[in-house]
C-alpha cells in the first residue's frame, strides 16, 4: 500500500502493514503513536533491520515532515545525540517518511522518573534522573536550540547515553550562539512544570546540573519560579479540559442518554463493562453495597480494577443531583489532577454518567484496585509508639503536596488513605478541591487535619506523634 491509504486509516490500522517507499518496502509491527489522518510512529522492519518510522500524511503532511527533517538536522550540527536518519523523503499527493535507527532497550527519563517519584524530595536517585536531563537541556541551549515540547518522554536513555528525540520540536534562535536569557528561562519554566510543586524548592540546586553545562547566563530564581508556577497552572488546565473531550489521550462520548469518558490506553479492555456495569458489579467482589455508593473489585483483562456505582436513593435525591456534575465524573477530573500534579491517588480509568434527556441519573467510576493496608491496618501495631520513620516521612510529603497545590481532600478518614507502592494514596476523591487562594485553603486544610487526627484515640502516643509532626494549618 501507499503513505496515502493511512489518511484516512483510522486511529487504529490493522497490522503487520506494508508501507511502499522508494528505497524498499516497510513492515510495520507495533504502533508507538497514532495521530489519525496527520502522523503515525511505528516499529518497523526496513532492508532486513529494526527501525523506528514516522509517517505524516494528510493536509499538513509536508509541513510535518519538513519540521521533522529541519528539527533532527539542527540536532545533528549542534553535536546533539540523537537517533540517526537512515532514510527520508516527501511525494506529493501521498506523504513523508523519516527511518530513524531503533534505539534497543531504551528507556524514556519519564519512565525512569515514575520509578523514584514516590521518594522524598529531592533523593540522590530523583537528582540522579534528572540532572542527567537538565544536562541535556543545558547542552541544547548552549547551542542555541530549544525543545519546544520539552517533556520528560522525549528524552531517550540507552545505557549511559542519552537521546533528544522528537525534532519536530526543535527550534534555533541562533545556531551555533547560546540561547538568549529569555528563551532559556521560558524553556526552563516548561521543564520544572511538569514536575511535582514539591521539588519547587529544590530547583535551585537541580540547576547546578543545568549550569555545568551551560552557564552563558544568570537565572533569577524568583523569576524562574514564577514562570514555573504560571506554566503548570496553564498545563493543567489544558490536561483537564482534554478530560472532557475526544483527544489522543481520552475518548469521550456525549449525548442525551449517556457521558462517557475512558483514558484511550484503556478503551478496549472497559468498554465490555461499560456496556453493562451492573452485571460487572454483580460479578466482581463486593466491597460496599447500597446506600449512596455501591463498590466491588471487578477482573478486567486479567487485571483488578475498582468499579463504583453513585447510587440515586430517593426522588428527592436526584433532584438535588441532576442539575450538576456527577460524582463520577468530579472524582473523575480531580483523580486526574491529583496523578498530574505528583499526588499518589487510585489512578482513574474511566467513568460513565447515565442520562435521560440530558437529565444525570446514575454514575460509575473506574480506577486502579490498590492492593495496599489503609493507615488505620498499617498503624494499628503502633498506637502507644511511633511508626516507622520511612512511614512517617511519606506522610510528610503527602501533606506537603497537599499544601503546596492548595488542595483539600474532604474526608480523610483513615480507610481513604492507603499504603501502596512506597507512598501514602489518597481514594475516595468525591469532596477533593483544589482552592484559588492560601484564605480559602488554610479552614478546609484545618479540617482535614483534625478528620486526620480524629482517627486515633485524643491521648494515644500515636495521635500525639502525628499532631506533632503535621504542620498547623
Amino acid at each position: 500500500m501507499t503513505l496515502s491509504v493511512l489518511a484516512a486509516a483510522g486511529r487504529n490500522p490493522a497490522l503487520p502493514m506494508a508501507v511502499t517507499l522508494p528505497s524498499g518496502e516497510l513492515q510495520l509491527q507495533r504502533w508507538l503513536r497514532v495521530l489519525p489522518g496527520q502522523r503515525y510512529v511505528a516499529q518497523a522492519i526496513w532492508q532486513g533491520k529494526t527501525v523506528l518510522a514516522k509517517l505524516f500524511v494528510g493536509a499538513k503532511a509536508g509541513r510535518s515532515y519538513r519540521r521533522e527533517r529541519d528539527g533532527v538536522q539542527l540536532l545533528c550540527d549542534g553535536g546533539i545525540q540523537t537517533p540517526a536518519v537512515l532514510d527520508d523523503g516527501y511525494r506529493d499527493g501521498e506523504g513523508g517518511w523519516l527511518l530513524f535507527t531503533f534505539i534497543e532497550s531504551a528507556v524514556s527519563v519519564e519512565q525512569q522518573w515514575q520509578v523514584v517519584a514516590g521518594q522524598a524530595p529531592l533523593s540522590a536517585d530523583q537528582s540522579a534522573v534528572l540532572g542527567r536531563a537538565l544536562a541535556a537541556v543545558g547542552q541544547l541551549h548552549g547551542q542555541g536550540l530549544w525543545h519546544d515540547d520539552l517533556h520528560l518522554d522525549n528524552l531517550l536513555c540507552q545505557g549511559d547515553a542519552l537521546y533528544v528525540i522528537d525534532g519536530g520540536g526543535v527550534k534555533a534562535e541562533q545556531a551555533g550562539t547560546p540561547l538568549s536569557h529569555d528563551r532559556a528561562m521560558e524553556n526552563l519554566g516548561v521543564f520544572f512544570a511538569q514536575l511535582p510543586a514539591a521539588l519547587d524548592p529544590f530547583i535551585e540546586e537541580l540547576l547546578v546540573h543545568y549550569l555545568l553545562v551551560n552557564s552563558e547566563h544568570a537565572l533569577p530564581l524568583e523569576a524562574l519560579l514564577e514562570r514555573v508556577r504560571r506554566t503548570r497552572a496553564c498545563r493543567l488546565e489544558n490536561y483537564l479540559e482534554k478530560a472532557g473531550r475526544e483527544c489522543s489521550l481520552f475518548c469521550v462520548t456525549r449525548g442525551p442518554n449517556a457521558l462517557r469518558a475512558i483514558q484511550r490506553v484503556w478503551i478496549d479492555r472497559l468498554q465490555p463493562v461499560f456496556d453493562d456495569p451492573d452485571a460487572a458489579l454483580e460479578q466482581g467482589v463486593r466491597y460496599k453495597g447500597g446506600g449512596s455508593a455501591t463498590v466491588a473489585r471487578i477482573e478486567v483483562a486479567g487485571q483488578p480494577v475498582l468499579l463504583k456505582r453513585y447510587n440515586i436513593k430517593s426522588l428527592s435525591h436526584w433532584l438535588r443531583r441532576f442539575w450538576r456534575p456527577s460524582r463520577a465524573w468530579h472524582s473523575w477530573i480531580e483523580g486526574l489532577r491529583l496523578d498530574f500534579l505528583g499526588i499518589a491517588t487510585a489512578r482513574p480509568l474511566g467513568m460513565l454518567e447515565e442520562r435521560t434527556l440530558g437529565l444525570r441519573r446514575r454514575a460509575y467510576l473506574v480506577t486502579e484496585h490498590l492492593s495496599g493496608e489503609d493507615i488505620i491496618a498499617r498503624f494499628a501495631p503502633y498506637l502507644d509508639s511511633a511508626p516507622p520513620e520511612s512511614e512517617l516521612l511519606a506522610l510528610d510529603v503527602l501533606f506537603a503536596a497537599l499544601r503546596l497545590n492548595r488542595i483539600s481532600h474532604g474526608d480523610l478518614k483513615g480507610h481513604n488513605i492507603f499504603w501502596h507502592e512506597g507512598r501514602w494514596t489518597l481514594i475516595d476523591l468525591d469532596a477533593v478541591r483544589q482552592h484559588r487562594t492560601d484564605a480559602q485553603f488554610a479552614p478546609a486544610y484545618a479540617r482535614d487535619r483534625a478528620r486526620f487526627l480524629r482517627n486515633w484515640p485524643e491521648r494515644s502516643a500515636l495521635r500525639n506523634v502525628l499532631d506533632a509532626r503535621l504542620p498547623a494549618a
